[in-house]
């Protein structure tokens, strides 16, 4: 059967890579003004995909403001072929608020030149998201075109449906030889005879479902092939019995394999078979201090900036909102899938660095000021000189134990809620500042009379709060007459215990947690395991001759604080190690290699926090790792997903077994080497346990009855890429030449995560809702006359018009809040909620505590699909499925 084949040309354009976006960009004004100059040509080389990612447009038309009005008329003209993503966004460790708001910008961008590709195209990414199908529908996009996660034992045809995890379908247009293999097209007759007989077209070609067949004519920063006309003409007579070469697009390619109706074949969940093509499965922990910084400011970005400016609009601040769009593009540009990676340079790295830096620069300042803003204004008859206003960006009233860092007058004082009860707090660390604090200058007005102190000591408390109120805020008072203080103390029993926990510290430092709520007791839990790390930038790879290394094997410093309300251990331990892969072989340890591992217990509070803490200055390419044993034998690891909870095979049983009858077949071992968004469980049906990363987000299970959580701290190595890895033979995934030593990471690092024990199953127990809260710290702005310097910076005074309590809504019910943003179009908000849960149904109830004008669901472009019924400013849903969300939009009064 004579086959169409759809000739596409297009660049795969990373941003950075073994290069770095400045050499990327000054390439692009050469190549992209090429392209142009080509499309405007009269030949039938009349349209070029720009690689589905419209940074590439902000990147050129920065520097050539001069050929906008080009584009546009090329776009509308169907040549240039943009969108519908920013950047090319990894899908496994990026969130999914990052995702969706990357292909929201970058429709946007498109749309002010013409129509966007409406294809879910991602060339390169290092896998798909089981959350991806419902994503794409949701934008309104029906088709994906990508590469790597699906292999011939999954499939026989390039062709297949895709059931996301919530059980949303798209459909799916593989190529599974890569998005490279047109682009080296030859130029000699004899050679050009045979090209479409080789590899990969041969085989390829082969499992299409349809005549029709896509040929995609570029690679990695490719310019335009010119003569490209010529030679598909020569290919035509060459092959004029087996082939017909047209110059096409994605969309048709697409259009033509529809138009023929084959029966399609279905895959489901998340796509990471590494046969055919490398899925780098342990890329989450590569270059572990730049994951940690996308970890914790996306948290940031969603759970904190935008729910506080969507207050303050409430309350009638302007947003802002090119501020918050710059922000954003930031992280999308780390968001790409080498640059999250962290497979690229040390020298690129350091531009995904301080782009990081910088995002969390402007958010966290922009919060500042923000948090400063309504808390001056605010119009408390109980204020005194000093006021503590606590915001609550969860969608329920909380209460706890909140540490913040302030500046206080006088070590004793009582800390007063709105009915003036005192609150008890514990001074936790305190550095006297008093010539810094008060030998500032900038005071706007010389005359006023305002509270000076005597001292000023920086400190970090922790206090007990109650009845914060759902995104809100509520406003405290320092009294410097009285006293509620709970005085932390150093103690010598090896013993702490809350409401929920009994924690035995052993000599060794393991831990001994006893569950109050069902008399469990967990016995060696916080083991800290170093090793050898033979691998490079794309992959972890143990050693040939590895060591493992056991903190339980020594036996550290221990310091044990405790007050009335506020609870920590601090381990410090001094491991000896294996100072290279070399020493590690011969198991010699030369190497002082100090770590301390702190964790804290507050009152009240299901969640125990840990931080480690490494002085990794003396140790090269090596692993750190923290297992706690559950004693829950399982098959499936629980973890959450973008939007949702998904279940995970501890062990691929059926990939694995074809991995040892053919190794050479595959790309990559199916190991089980996972990342999750904010949790990792184990449960049976009345118990269980999470982890849940703050920094690194990668883990698997291990054990001999897969009972045992191993969360990566951090892994080092010295090679962007290296050949013949134990997890990933063959080949070097990057370039072997290009040495990494600052992924050495020979510095000071800490790592948070937390743990949390549960005495009910996995539902029951609301997980998702406990890990979301976990990343949603309330936030405490101090306000005192005498700060008001250059310590933050001088403003004027303000009327005092708001209240001294304030909650913009509640919910309640089993659904996890996802996002609180201002809408990008309108003057209301978003609220997307979803179903965290493994098997119920979702729902919730949303109470609004001012009038609601508008409420509507709407779809991931915030167009609406059907109005809400509002009753009493409520708003009620139900029967949320599986790992589905819901995203609304409302506006009050």
């Amino acid at each position: 059967m004579k086959k169409t084949v759809h000739v596409v040309p297009h660049s795969h354009w990373d941003r950075e890579w073994y290069f770095t976006t400045s050499r990327s960009k000054i390439y692009l004004m050469h190549d992209l003004k090429k392209v142009l100059e080509q499309l405007e040509k009269d030949t039938p080389y009349d349209s070029f995909i720009l690689d589905g990612q419209a940074s590439l447009l902000d990147d050129y038309l920065n520097w050539r403001p001069q050929d906008k009005a080009r584009i546009k008329q090329l776009v509308q003209q169907g040549k240039l072929i943009i969108g519908p993503w920013y950047t090319q966004t990894d899908q496994l460790v990026i969130s999914g608020e990052s995702i969706v708001r990357n292909m929201l910008y970058g429709m946007k961008i498109c749309e002010e030149f013409g129509d966007y590709m409406n294809v879910g195209y991602v060339p390169d990414s290092f896998g798909q998201a089981a959350s991806m199908p419902q994503i794409y529908r949701e934008f309104g996009i029906e088709d994906t075109m990508f590469w790597r996660g699906v292999s011939d034992d999954d499939v026989a045809h390039t062709e297949y449906t895709w059931r996301g995890e919530d059980g949303s379908v798209v459909n799916v247009y593989q190529i599974p030889s890569g998005y490279y293999i047109g682009g080296a097209i030859p130029e000699r007759e004899k050679d050009l005879a045979e090209f479409l007989h080789q590899e990969p077209f041969k085989t390829t070609w082969g499992r299409s479902s349809t005549d029709q067949v896509y040929f995609p004519n570029g690679f990695d920063q490719a310019p335009v092939r010119e003569n490209l006309p010529e030679l598909v003409g020569q290919m035509n007579k060459l092959y004029q019995a087996e082939y017909e070469l047209q110059f096409s697009t994605i969309e048709k390619y697409i259009a033509a394999v529809k138009e023929r109706q084959p029966e399609l074949e279905e895959v489901a969940g998340e796509l990471i078979n590494g046969k055919l093509m490398r899925i780098h499965k342990t890329i989450f922990s590569s270059r572990s201090d730049l994951k940690a910084m996308n970890t914790q400011i996306q948290h940031y970005l969603v759970n904190v900036m935008e729910p506080v400016l969507t207050m303050a609009m409430q309350l009638g601040f302007e947003y802002p909102v090119e501020t918050v769009k710059e922000i954003w593009k930031l992280m999308f540009e780390n968001a790409a899938h080498d640059s999250i990676g962290s497979c690229v340079s040390d020298t690129t790295n350091e531009d995904v660095y301080m782009r990081y830096k910088q995002a969390r620069d402007i958010s966290m300042n922009l919060v500042e000021l923000t948090l400063r803003q309504i808390s001056t204004a605010i119009d408390n008859p109980q204020a005194h000189e000093i006021t503590f206003t606590l915001f609550n960006t969860y969608d329920t009233e909380r209460e706890g134990v909140i540490e913040a860092e302030v500046y206080l007058p006088q070590k004793e004082f009582a800390l007063l809620d709105q009915a003036g009860d005192s609150l008890p707090y514990t001074i936790l660390e305190l550095i006297d500042q008093t010539e810094y604090v008060l030998n500032q200058g900038n005071v706007l007005n010389s005359v006023k009379e305002i509270y000076l102190p005597e001292k000023v000591y920086k400190a970090k408390i922790a206090f007990e709060a109650s009845k914060v109120p759902s995104v809100g805020y509520t406003q405290l008072t320092i009294d410097l007459k009285g006293d509620s203080s709970a005085p932390l103390q150093t103690i010598s029993d090896n013993v702490i215990e809350n409401g929920y926990y009994h924690i035995t510290v052993n000599k060794n430092g393991s831990l001994d947690i006893l569950d109050k709520a069902n008399e469990v007791l967990y016995k060696n839990q916080g083991i800290i395991e170093e090793n050898g790390d033979d691998g490079d930038s794309f992959n972890y790879s143990p050693p040939v001759k590895d060591w493992v290394i056991s903190s339980a094997d020594f036996e550290p410093e221990i310091t044990i604080k405790q007050s009335a309300i506020y609870q920590s251990v601090r381990l410090e331990f001094m491991l000896k190690v294996p100072k290279d892969l070399a020493e590690r072989a011969e198991k010699k340890a030369s190497a002082e290699f100090p770590i301390a591992l702190e964790l804290a217990l507050r009152k009240n509070s299901p969640i125990i926090d840990f931080t480690l803490t490494a002085e990794n200055q003396k140790v090269d390419s090596h692993r750190v790792c923290v297992l706690f044993d559950t004693g829950i034998a399982s098959k499936f690891s629980i973890a959450d997903q973008q939007f949702g909870t998904l279940e995970r095979p501890v062990v691929f049983e059926k990939e694995m077994a074809l991995w040892e009858a053919n190794k050479e077949q595959w790309n990559e071992q199916p190991i089980a080497v996972e990342t999750c968004q904010s949790f990792v469980s184990l449960f049976e049906e009345r118990r269980g346990v999470s982890v849940m990363p703050k920094a690194v987000r990668e883990y698997e299970i291990v054990g001999e009855a897969f009972d045992t959580i191993r969360l990566t701290i951090f892994r080092t190595y010295g090679f962007m890429g290296k050949e013949n890895l134990m997890y990933r033979p063959g080949r070097a995934s990057g370039e072997t030449v290009i040495a990494t030593p600052d992924a050495q990471c020979h510095k000071t690092m800490s790592f948070d995560f937390s743990v949390a024990y549960f005495a009910d199953g996995f539902d029951q127990s609301n997980v998702a809702q406990l890990a979301k809260q976990v990343v949603t710290p309330i936030e405490v702005y101090q306000y005192a006359e005498f700060l008001n310097s250059r310590l933050i910076f001088t403003l004027g005074d303000v009327e005092k018009t708001l209240p001294a309590n304030f909650s913009l809504f509640e919910i309640e019910g089993n659904l996890t809040l996802s996002v609180l943003k201002k809408a990008e179009d309108r003057p209301g908000y978003i609220l997307r909620l979803y179903n965290g849960l493994l098997k119920e149904n979702g729902r919730a109830k949303i109470t609004f505590n001012h009038a609601v004008k508008a409420a509507e669901k709407v779809d991931l472009k915030e167009e609406t699909k059907e109005p809400l019924s509002i009753i009493n400013d409520t708003i009620e849903l139900e029967n949320i499925g599986h790992a589905k969300f819901v995203t609304l939009y409302v506006e009050q009064i």
